[in-house]
This record gives C-alpha cells, sequence and structure tokens, in this order.
C-alpha cells in the first residue's frame, strides 16, 4: 500500500497530491458530516422512550451520540483511503486529449441556438379548448325535505329513516 502511494505521490508531485487528499478529505467529511447531524436528529427524537427503561435519557443519548461520532470518524477515514487508493492519474498526454475532446465538445453546445416565439406584453397564448356540453344543475321543485321531516311518501317516518338512507 506505501509503495501505490508512493508512486501515485511521485506522479504527480507531493503538493499537487497533498491538495488532492485535502479536497477528498473535505469533500467526504461534508457529505458523511450531513449524515451524522441527521442521525442525531433521528436519536433525539427516540431517546426519551429509554426513560421508560428506567434509564437516564441524557446518559444514553451521550453516549449513543458518541457511538455515532466514532463510527462518523471511522467512516470518512475508510472513505478517503479508497478514494485515494483507488484514483487513477493519468499522465500529460492522456490529460491533454481529454481536455481537448472536452473543449470541442463545449464547442458544438455553444453554436446551438434556440428560437421562441415572440410575444408582445399583453398578449395572450392562444390554446386550443376541447368543446364540452355545458349542462344545466337540476332544479329543485318546492323547498328541500328536512331530514326530521316526515317523509314525502307518506310512510310517517322520519324522512333521515326512509328515502334519506337511499341520498
Amino acid at each position: 500500500a506505501k509503495k501505490n502511494y508512493q508512486a501515485k505521490e511521485d506522479l504527480t508531485g507531493r503538493e499537487s497530491f497533498a491538495s488532492f487528499e485535502r479536497s477528498v478529505m473535505l469533500y467526504s467529511l461534508d457529505s458523511h458530516w450531513r449524515e451524522h447531524l441527521a442521525a442525531l436528529d433521528r436519536l433525539r427524537q427516540g431517546i426519551h422512550l429509554r426513560g421508560y427503561a428506567q434509564k437516564d435519557p441524557k446518559q444514553e443519548y451521550r453516549r449513543e451520540a458518541f457511538e455515532l461520532y466514532a463510527e462518523l470518524l471511522d467512516v470518512i477515514k475508510n472513505d478517503v483511503i479508497k478514494t485515494v487508493f483507488t484514483v487513477q492519474i493519468k499522465n500529460a498526454t492522456e490529460l491533454d486529449e481529454a481536455t481537448e475532446t472536452i473543449t470541442e465538445d463545449l464547442g458544438q453546445v455553444k453554436d446551438l441556438q434556440f428560437k421562441h416565439q415572440q410575444i408582445e406584453v399583453g398578449q395572450t397564448i392562444p390554446v386550443e379548448q376541447e368543446e364540452r356540453e355545458i349542462t344545466a344543475a337540476p332544479l329543485r321543485e318546492g323547498p328541500k325535505t328536512g331530514r326530521n321531516d316526515p317523509c314525502h311518501c307518506g310512510s310517517g317516518k322520519k324522512y333521515k329513516h326512509c328515502h334519506g338512507k337511499i341520498a
């Protein structure tokens, strides 16, 4: 592992490789720190249940938060080591070729032009509307029957127990 690390450092130079390591470390720290804060929020929301188990919730929170922090440090360390050792360093000619292809692709993208329909202020865009049949609401004949009024069929029951059940 030391030989592999030393070979990468010799290929790029000590200062540039240290800069790369620093950027990988900061990126990993940033992403995992957000996850850590979310885990602490979840822990805080559920820690009150420990009181039912006759345990002090504050002590339990401290203990579990410390375990989460130790786990965070291990994950960051493993992530940085994995990234540094799996990175493939290209030599200068391959890098120049990749840069040229990227600039060519960007040149093609810059040549694209988009044209939009000119619309003046206050002008509306015509929208096709489907023809719909407009139906009028049914008109009621007479006053509305109350729930506790006698039913209109003549059964003698209240409307809510007779024809009101159907509606």
